[in-house]
């Protein structure tokens, strides 16, 4: 009986601390942006970068678009390949905090999550030379203490989702995903890392197919791909 009341408070204590939290915040948008207000406007963002294969030919991609995207970097792999952190700066993209390693907000106590949060802060500032703007937790996950220790910076979701982290939905299912969503304001969540529990190694090669066919048509149909500063401005 006693170790049943046990389980049950420590179930308690977590939807609070976790679970109710992460809730609240996505579905009454508490703290957070997650689409912007201008018409053919719409923003690319990806997480759990950098790769030292595929961010490479995402930017190469976006450039040959002269697309603008938001990079939401884990810290450590950022201080692998910081090369690639500069060149994200160098052609105009924001460089968001994803932690500092890709660990998950609602098993983190406050001080873990603000050292997180600072840590990859610390390495975005080393390598840029600028502070970042923005923050996504890993997951899209928070706990009570989220917006307190991420005060400093605007935390940033999605409205777009279509589980490019599965290779196994192939190209063209991930393209007309892509596309389907199209609409005002859209921030769409990619990822250009596949090296995180759940996900497939081989799914970012996958990602970067649709894509080029998705940046193709949202041009064609009169879309820009702008940064997150230009999207929230209303016009």
């Amino acid at each position: 009986m006693i170790i049943l009341s046990v389980v049950f408070l420590l179930l308690f204590v977590f939807f609070c601390y976790a679970i109710i939290p992460t809730v609240l915040i996505r579905v009454f948008s508490i703290g957070i942006m997650k689409s912007g207000n201008n018409e053919f406007q719409i923003a690319l963002t990806f997480d759990d970068g950098p790769h030292p294969v595929y961010t490479e030919k995402l930017l190469d991609l976006l450039g040959s678009y002269q697309a603008s995207a938001a990079f939401f970097i884990v810290g450590e792999r950022a201080q692998s390949h910081p090369h690639l952190i500069d060149r994200m700066c160098r052609e105009g993209h924001a460089i968001g905090i994803h932690h500092q390693t890709h660990s998950n907000s609602w098993f983190l106590l406050p001080y873990r999550l603000r050292e997180e949060i600072g840590s990859c802060a610390s390495v975005i500032k080393k390598i840029t030379g600028k502070d970042p703007l923005y923050y996504r937790p890993p997951w899209g996950r928070f706990n009570l203490f989220s917006l307190t220790a991420a005060r400093k910076y605007q935390t940033i979701m999605w409205s777009s989702i279509s589980q490019d982290w599965k290779a196994s939905q192939g190209k063209e299912k991930l393209a007309e995903r892509l596309k389907r969503d199209l609409g005002r304001g859209k921030i769409y969540l990619l990822h250009d890392n596949g090296d995180n529990p759940g996900a497939d190694e081989e799914a970012p090669a996958v990602m970067l197919e649709a894509l080029r066919e998705f940046l193709e048509f949202a041009q064609q149909k009169g879309y820009r791909f702008v940064s997150l500063d230009e999207l929230k401005k209303k016009q």
